[in-house]
């Protein structure tokens, strides 16, 4: 079970880095060219901290248990993304966004599997 919480922490963490990393890089009109309707809604300084929340729940997700500094941290990087998730489905939910609703719900599952696994049975 181990292996297998380290393998979707991974996978979350690579899929945040670059998401974030996206938005911090881009504008916010090319963001909304790029597909991303709902930053329109938003201010440009709004999706940075998103961008900037999604960056370090990334880096939080793996980083303090592979270095084995405050490990405790992994759990909550992965608490941080089901609220930064939740978040999300709700504006996707509200814009009538089904399939970037449907992607946001399985990225908060996996994100809540991850902090249930490691504050219970599985922590580091």
């Amino acid at each position: 079970m181990d292996v297998l919480l380290w393998i979707i922490a991974s996978v979350l963490a690579v899929a945040f880095l670059a998401a974030g990393a996206f938005k911090l890089s881009q504008p916010k009109a090319k963001l909304a060219a790029a597909g991303m309707g709902w930053t329109e809604d938003y201010s440009a300084r709004t999706i940075k901290l998103i961008a900037g929340l999604e960056v370090l729940a990334a880096l939080g997700l793996v980083l303090p248990p592979a270095l084995d500094i405050a490990p405790v941290l992994a759990p909550l990087a992965a608490i941080g993304l089901v609220l930064v998730m939740a978040g999300a489905a709700v504006v996707h939910a509200r814009r009538k966004e089904s399939q970037l609703l449907v992607v946001n719900v399985v990225l908060l599952a996996l994100a809540a599997f991850v902090a249930w696994g490691r504050l219970g049975p599985y922590s580091f």
